[in-house]
C-alpha cells in the first residue's frame, strides 16, 4: 500500500505524515509541496520520502491513495484532480466551503467510481469515545443536553482563513461528532464572532442544535478564549459525564511522538485527565477510552484493498456541511433555521 500526501503545512505536517508513516505495511511514498522551507522539513522529518511538484507527478511515481491536506480554498480542484485520475483520496476537513461544492466532489467520485473520504480523525478522540461508550451502554439514561466546546487562547490564530474560519474548521468536527451520537437535526441556532481586523473570518461560535430525537446539542468553539469550559458535557436522566481538556493526540504529534514510537501508550490519558459521572451527591471518575486517529487510515487502507467501508461516507460529511450552511444562515439573518428531510 502507497500513500501520498499533497501539502505539507501544519495539517500535513503534524496530523498526516506521523501517522501515514506508522502503519504497518504502508510506504510514505511521497509528499507534494513546491516550498523550499517545506521540503527541508519533509527531508529532515522522513529521510528518504521524495518531494514533488505536482500531484499528477505523485500519482505517476505510484499510489494507492492519496491525502489532500492544503488550504480549504484550493483543496477540491486537487480533490477533484486525485478523482479524475482514478486514485482513491481523503480528503482534509472541511470537505468544501458548503454543500454545494461537496456535493459536486461526491458526484464526481460516484462517476469515476473513486473511493472518497474525509479525514474526520476526531471520532477517534479519546473523550469522544468514552462518550459514545457511555451512551451505547445507558450509563447516562435518557439524554436531554449534549454539550461540546473546544475554547483555547491563540491570538495568533485570528484570521487564519486556511480552514475557513474557527466554524468550518473546528465546528465540522463538532457538527460531525453531535451527528455521529443523536441522529439528524431539525433546526439550528447560531452566533459567529468576528474581530475588527479580519472581519470576513469567524473566531469564535455558538451553536444550538435540536434533534430528530428530541436531543439538544450545544457546540461552540474559540481561538481567544482564556478560560474554556468541559471538552463535553452530557446529561441525562441517570447522570451527566463531564470531561475537560482536550484528546492527548495532538500534543503527542506536535512534539514528535506517533503511534510507532508510543506503541500501546499511544491515545491513553493519564487518570488525572479522566472525565467524572455526577449524579446528586455521587461522582466518580470514569476511565477513559484509549485514542486512535491512525484507526482512520487503518480503515481506509481496508477499503481500498477492498475488504471494508470507508472509515467517514462523504453522505455523512453532506449532512455536516448542511447543518454548518444553516448555521451561517442563522447567524448572519438572526434567525432559528429549519431543517427539511433530505
Amino acid at each position: 500500500m502507497r500513500i501520498g500526501l499533497v501539502g505539507f503545512g501544519h495539517g500535513g505536517r503534524f496530523f498526516h505524515a506521523p501517522l501515514i508513516a506508522s502503519l504497518a505495511g504502508v510506504t510514505f511514498a511521497g509528499v507534494v509541496t513546491r516550498s523550499a522551507e517545506r521540503r527541508q522539513r519533509l527531508a529532515s522529518d522522513y529521510p528518504g520520502v521524495k518531494a514533488f511538484d505536482t500531484l499528477a507527478q505523485l500519482v505517476e511515481a505510484g499510489v494507492d491513495l492519496l491525502v489532500i491536506s492544503t488550504p480549504l480554498q484550493g483543496r477540491p480542484e486537487l480533490v477533484m484532480q486525485a478523482i479524475e485520475l482514478g486514485i482513491a483520496v481523503v480528503s482534509d476537513k472541511p470537505f468544501a466551503a458548503d454543500t454545494r461544492h461537496a456535493q459536486l466532489m461526491i458526484d464526481a467520485a460516484l462517476r469515476q467510481g473513486v473511493l472518497l473520504s474525509v479525514y474526520q480523525n476526531r471520532r477517534w478522540d479519546s473523550d469522544f469515545l468514552t462518550v459514545r461508550k457511555l451512551l451505547e451502554a445507558g450509563a447516562l439514561g435518557v439524554v436531554t443536553r449534549f454539550e461540546s466546546f473546544i475554547e483555547r487562547f491563540s491570538p495568533e490564530s485570528v484570521g487564519n482563513a486556511s480552514g475557513g474560519g474557527v466554524l468550518r474548521d473546528l465546528g465540522s468536527h463538532q457538527v460531525d461528532q453531535a451527528l455521529q451520537l443523536f441522529g439528524p437535526v431539525t433546526s439550528v441556532y447560531a452566533e459567529l464572532v468576528y474581530s475588527a481586523e479580519h472581519p470576513e473570518v469567524d473566531h469564535s461560535f455558538f451553536m444550538a442544535l435540536t434533534h430528530d430525537n428530541g436531543v439538544i446539542s450545544h457546540l461552540g468553539a474559540s481561538v481567544l478564549q482564556n478560560s474554556p469550559r468541559p471538552r463535553f458535557r452530557v446529561s441525562g436522566s441517570l447522570g451527566s459525564y463531564s470531561v475537560e481538556g482536550l484528546d492527548g493526540q495532538e500534543a503527542a504529534v506536535l512534539a514528535g511522538r506517533t503511534p510507532k514510537t508510543e506503541g500501546e501508550r499511544w491515545g491513553a490519558e493519564e487518570h488525572r485527565r479522566w472525565g467524572w459521572f455526577e449524579h446528586g451527591d455521587e461522582r466518580e471518575r470514569v476511565p477513559t477510552e484509549h485514542g486512535g486517529w491512525q484507526r482512520f487510515y487503518q480503515r481506509m487502507i481496508d477499503a481500498v484493498q477492498g475488504t471494508g467501508q470507508v472509515p467517514v461516507a462523504p453522505q455523512q460529511v453532506l449532512q455536516a456541511l448542511r447543518v454548518l450552511d444553516a448555521a451561517r444562515t442563522s447567524a448572519r439573518t438572526c434567525k432559528v433555521i429549519t431543517l427539511g428531510a433530505e
